[in-house]
């Protein structure tokens, strides 16, 4: 199964702070990978990271190291 932003259903990330547009949101159901988007700019490519990697970031956030954001 391919990854198509087009047909995922997306659902709000449980490590969200639930805001209303402030979340991260992201795509089950594709084995390997996991796509990941910005709540605020939903139209946007998705990141698709491996399992590995969507992994060692919620590590990251569950071990209070936080998320830093550039741009």
């Amino acid at each position: 199964m391919t990854f198509a932003p087009g047909t995922a259903t997306w659902r709000k990330s449980s490590y969200s702070d639930g805001g209303a547009n402030n979340c991260v949101e992201v795509a089950d159901g594709y084995p390997g990978v996991i796509p990941v988007r910005d709540s605020k700019t939903p139209a946007s490519r998705p990141l698709v990271l491996s399992t590995a990697s969507w992994a060692g970031f919620v590590e990251g956030i569950k071990g209070g190291r936080g998320v830093r954001t550039f741009g």
